[in-house]
């Protein structure tokens, strides 16, 4: 089983010691684990202060970036895991997602949590893709 750690320049840096990405080779697919995604851009700034939606639309937008870099698209997700701090605020992030996945929807699990790792962040998103080779 071979692994690839991917951290593409096409999208915000890592805000700590993670990899973006990592795609296991088995058989003939290769499977793609996304860390959590948060909206946090390339200086390590906030990105969204208090907007939920600007929040979604940039870690959407992350995951897109890391998931084309690793020669997958929405697709071919297979599981999302959405960490919210306001679970009524949920709507919201489902509208930016219906821009990125419309049909075919993935397993998900939605979680309230008290925070998350940086103070202002409302919302982390984390996938696996699922590519045929």
């Amino acid at each position: 089983m071979q692994k690839q750690y991917l951290n593409p320049d096409t999208v915000a840096r890592p805000i700590g010691n993670y990899t973006h990405a990592v795609i296991t080779e088995v058989g003939t697919a290769a499977i793609i684990m996304l860390a959590g995604q948060a909206a946090v851009d390339d200086d390590g700034k906030l990105v969204g202060e208090d907007s939920m939606t600007v929040q979604a639309e940039f870690v959407f937008a992350q995951i897109d970036g890391i998931l084309l870099a690793c020669g997958a698209t929405f697709a071919d997700v297979v599981k999302t895991t959405f960490f919210v701090t306001d679970m009524s605020r949920m709507g919201e992030v489902a509208a930016i997602r219906r821009r990125y996945i419309s049909k075919n929807f993935p397993a998900s699990t939605a979680v309230e949590v008290s925070k998350l790792a940086r103070p202002g962040l409302l919302l982390e998103v984390e996938v696996m893709a699922i590519v045929q080779r």
